[in-house]
């Protein structure tokens, strides 16, 4: 059954049922669970069609959706979000809902109160995050796709370090009401698959316009699939000239590598010039911050969530509820969100911010007059050991250089495995594009795809 799992989405509908997919789905979460902790939740009655596994931040009926934190230990929403209602119109079943950093604070899922999702290439080693556990439940073959989030590479960078799949449409492409928000200006639901196929097909089902969430957007829903075949001889792509300066070692010579592939596919490839690029992981951290300082004053002890029974007074029902249902990193980015828009510090910070920001979406503007596409890592590193990073943040954040950009210009981006570091960890090609150039980005993703496939590779735990 297991077996099931392995196909390509198209494949796998023609060799069994729906039902039979379920099952394959649920009889891998009990195997290879147990040892990564990608799941927080299974639905034991989903019913059949195609098993897609949702990041316990997105909204669902019939299951928690705890944001992997304390302070939302038990709520069930009362409705689906509108990416997940769409998928169970199209006859896929959710089988259950994903690890996550709490709250979608961190780049290693180490954050959640839960306990650490693990790597299946090295269950030693971090999956990424926040959307670690979708990555990990579709490397490790429990289900085809899955649902995760991105506020800046939360989706992206998680693939990569697992060797899977992973898109952030363009800003409004995909609707976020049930999104459990973070920072509202950047916060977009994307996808992890095993192939850009499947997460094609997938975006064809859940983009669109939707009454419920006003930043989504009214430009048509395409036929995200179409192009696939099509090649890429004579597009164009710009490497991203400040963004790979410092790149050495093995992911340097994978890049080079990956750049060798897409010529031989007929690309035409050249260096390009985003000057603003080197300010961008400072500019994501201030805005991030500040408008999740402002999305958490919600969990309050009064509404909904963890209420402390300690509290005798309104003044402990904030502080105590607040100081024993979040972890410590949610707390941190509080608390420098909350600095970053006091008074006397918003126009240092969050007004300077979100100038440097408008400055970088006008230079990549610039630089896609001259290209169809352009080229980083995914990652600065492969996969990093559990606790490597817990005690220094800053480290910690870094991991977003490359995947942070394409967040705050509200583009599409998308991380195609791109071959292994030491022969054992996955590294990842990321190819951005222009606004709602969805289409042409799976036209690229597959062309590289087709020509390396490292999507057939397994983890460990799968062989």
């Amino acid at each position: 059954m297991s077996e099931l799992l392995n196909l390509p989405w198209h494949e796998a509908k023609t060799a069994a049922t729906a039902r039979e997919l379920v099952d394959a789905s649920l009889c891998a979460i009990d195997e290879r669970n147990p040892a990564l902790n990608a799941f927080l939740h299974v639905a034991r009655d989903a019913a059949g069609g195609m098993p897609v596994a949702v990041k316990d931040n997105i909204v669902t009926t019939g299951m928690p959706t705890t944001c992997a934190s304390r302070i939302l230990g038990s709520f069930v929403s009362p409705f689906d979000a509108t990416a997940v209602a769409r998928l169970r119109q199209s006859g896929c079943s959710i089988v259950g809902k994903t690890n996550l950093d709490e709250f979608a604070m961190g780049s290693s899922t180490e954050h959640s109160a839960f306990g650490t999702a693990r790597n299946p290439w090295d269950p030693t080693r971090v999956p990424g995050g926040s959307s670690g556990g979708s990555a990990v439940a579709v490397a490790a073959r429990m289900v085809p796709a899955a649902l995760g989030s991105e506020t800046g590479g939360s989706v992206r960078q998680p693939a990569a370090l697992c060797g899977v799949v992973g898109l952030k449409p363009t800003y409004g492409r995909i609707s976020r009401n049930g999104l459990v928000a973070f920072g509202s200006s950047v916060d977009q639901i994307g996808i992890l698959t095993k192939t850009v196929r499947e997460c094609a097909e997938l975006l064809g089902v859940i983009a669109g316009p939707d009454p419920l969430d006003s930043t989504s957007s009214f430009a048509p829903v395409d036929d995200y699939a179409a192009d696939l075949d099509a090649g890429i001889r004579g597009l164009r792509f710009g490497v991203v000239r400040e963004a790979v300066s410092q790149l050495e070692g093995e992911v340097r010579a994978n890049f080079d590598d990956a750049l060798a592939v897409l010529r031989g596919a007929g690309a035409v490839i050249e260096e390009v010039s985003v000057p603003t690029i080197g300010y961008a992981i400072a500019v994501y951290y201030i805005v991030a911050n500040a408008e999740a300082s402002a999305n958490l004053s919600r969990f309050d002890g009064i509404r909904y969530g963890h209420r402390s029974a300690r509290a005798k007074t309104i003044r402990e029902v904030y502080f105590e509820s607040r100081g024993e249902g979040f972890g410590d990193e949610v707390k941190r980015r509080i608390m420098l969100g909350t600095f970053a828009l006091s008074s006397g510090y918003y126009d240092a910070y969050y007004g300077r911010a979100q100038a440097v920001r408008a400055r970088l979406r006008a230079d990549f503007d610039a630089a896609f007059a001259r290209f169809d596409y352009l080229l980083t890592p995914t990652t600065p590193e492969a996969a990093f050991a559990i606790g490597a990073k817990t005690d220094d943040p800053l480290a910690m954040y870094l991991s977003d250089i490359f995947t942070a950009p394409a967040n705050l210009v509200g583009i599409p981006a998308i991380a195609v495995p791109s071959g292994f570091w030491r022969g054992k960890l996955p590294l990842s090609l990321q190819i951005m594009g222009p606004r709602f150039s969805e289409r042409a980005l799976f036209r690229a993703a597959s062309a590289f795809e087709r020509e390396t496939g490292y999507w057939r590779e397994l983890p460990p735990v799968c062989t």
